[in-house]
């Protein structure tokens, strides 16, 4: 049996990433004309890391960024949305090690300021990260939001 690979080796592996193609068939009916990008995961870890501490964004900034630097219309959700998830991980799994100097996953939240509740340490962690730095976390329902982020979308 092949052994699993590590977060870090999942962040490192770009698969032939990042792509940039024209928008065709059942996606330009929902995202347009023009062209998408699909991100190396490296790409999507490296803009995580640069938001400083008492500092959010969120993924469709993220996404925004991606597009602008490679030329395209988009930036494809779903793989950004992965690869924030899996730079999560690799961060944790290198806290977990004893690395000080790690992605801040926290920092990066869902559109409208929304917690990502998936990432590592779920929803606990994630609160007592975000107020560590300044912010507050509020509850609707059963979702967590930043609360100076909950009313921008």
């Amino acid at each position: 049996m092949k052994p699993r690979k590590t977060w870090a080796e999942k962040l490192a592996d770009s698969k032939g990433l990042p792509k940039v193609e024209k928008i065709t068939g059942r996606l330009s009916k929902k995202w347009g004309e023009g062209t998408d990008v699909v991100p190396a995961p490296k790409e999507v870890d490296a803009l995580m890391k640069k938001v400083p501490r008492g500092r959010l964004t969120t993924i469709n900034e993220l996404r925004a960024k991606l597009a602008k630097k490679h030329g395209a219309t988009i930036c494809c959700p779903i793989t950004t949305g992965i690869f924030a998830w899996i730079a999560a991980h690799a961060a944790d799994e290198a806290e977990r090690a004893g690395a000080e100097n790690i992605t801040p996953y926290w920092r990066t939240l869902k559109e409208g300021g929304e917690i990502n509740t998936k990432y590592p340490g779920g929803i606990e962690n994630l609160k007592a990260r975000l107020e560590a730095e300044g912010h507050r976390v509020v509850t609707k329902g059963k979702r967590y939001f930043v609360e100076s982020l909950a009313t921008k979308k």
